[in-house]
């Protein structure tokens, strides 16, 4: 019997420390219950209903190269017009995806995420972003690679949106995240128009020493507005030795 006590001794902290644990998460629960992002029913952070609501991209329509929701036969993005219009020739990725159309659902959804804390979303979001990352990228890639928040957002909101999406992400496919991207201090791009999107993010970003040489990386960021982030982050990578960028984001204006 007495040859028996100490290991009962030895398991009693974990099991308080996970009692403790999980008293703090019912707490929590009971004075902040948590609500859908999009209609606030009481569950989850993000509802099923609401979940299944928002306008996906249909693949087979979008453009090959940028995704643009119905821009495969005619793009109204990248066309060479409006790249011209921007001061570049092409894009600096080979090739990105769009899970939802940027609407006022979809849009609540990376607010809630980006601006108002609710972490737990980076796992709803990826999930559904991993679902438009071919098995055939996955087999090329070394690595999903996040858009770093800038110095003063991430003072401003206590912690780096874009790494989080991308660890989430690179979970769900079995992919190391390599957070190679540093970003100097830049504008906030919201208030910004197309033209000045991209001269703001022109020198914005640098690349950051890494271990192995990287061939194919997936690049990843929360909303696809006119693409200027994405094109200096790659071109970034570009100059770093990268051969082929592919990019996802979860929604696109």
């Amino acid at each position: 019997m007495s040859g028996s006590l100490p290991c009962r001794r030895r398991n009693v902290r974990p099991f308080l420390e996970v009692l403790g644990r999980g008293a703090t998460e019912m707490l929590t629960e009971l004075l902040w219950p948590t609500r859908c992002a999009v209609c606030d029913r009481l569950g989850s952070v993000l509802c099923p209903d609401c979940c299944h609501g928002l306008p996906a991209i249909d693949l087979w329509a979008a453009c090959p190269l940028c995704g643009a929701p119905q821009g495969r036969i005619q793009c109204c993005e990248c066309n060479p017009v409006l790249l011209q219009a921007a001061g570049i020739e092409t894009l600096a990725m080979d090739q990105v995806v769009s899970v939802f159309e940027l609407n006022e659902q979809a849009r609540r959804v990376v607010v809630a995420f980006k601006d108002e804390g609710e972490l737990r979303l980076a796992r709803e979001m990826a999930q559904a972003m991993a679902r438009y990352v071919s098995p055939e990228w996955v087999t090329r890639l070394q690595g999903v690679i996040p858009i770093p928040a800038s110095e003063q957002a991430y003072r401003r909101r206590g912690y780096d949106h874009g790494e989080l999406l991308a660890e989430a992400l690179a979970q769900e496919l079995d992919l190391p995240c390599l957070a190679v991207l540093d970003r100097p201090s830049t504008r906030d791009q919201r208030a910004l128009g197309r033209a000045q999107r991209l001269q703001n993010m022109a020198t914005s970003f640098q690349v950051s020493m890494v271990d192995a040489i990287l061939e194919t990386v997936l690049v990843v960021d929360d909303v696809y507005t006119t693409g200027a982030t994405l094109h200096h982050a790659s071109t970034a990578l570009r100059a770093a030795g990268v051969q082929e960028i592919l990019g996802v984001t979860f929604a696109r204006t």
